[in-house]
């Protein structure tokens, strides 16, 4: 069983930039971002192999986004930038104990608690 805490969420304008972080309690494979805002389905975001030389992203963030892993202290990351509202929701951390990215929410193993990011007009 792995535990996974995520930090870093706050409020932030238009423009802002934000870095999450997901504290895991043991080894994992593939780790993924995912977010849900209010009324609306749990989304993939991002997602990063087991040894960081695979990214996947979701069309909206790729160019604004970027997921990061360090092993060596079980964490991950995603460092966003030029946020906008619509990219209010909580984040969630996800682990997969595959080593193939999925963008499926079912595949994921393990979850976080998730982080709120809003972020203001």
């Amino acid at each position: 069983q792995v535990q996974l805490v995520e930090s870093g969420g706050g409020l932030v304008p238009a423009g802002g930039s934000l870095r999450l972080s997901c504290a895991a309690s043991g080894r994992t494979n593939v780790m993924a971002w995912f977010r849900q805002a209010p009324g609306k389905e749990r989304e993939f975001v991002a997602g990063i192999s087991w040894n960081g030389g695979r990214t996947v992203y979701a069309d909206g963030v790729k160019e604004r986004f970027t997921i990061s892993r360090d092993n060596a202290k079980n964490a991950l990351y995603l460092q966003m930038h030029n946020l906008k509202p619509e990219d209010t929701a909580v984040y969630l951390c996800a682990a997969d104990r595959s080593l193939a990215i999925h963008q499926a929410m079912g595949s994921y193993d393990y979850w976080g608690q998730g982080t709120q990011v809003t972020v203001s007009s």
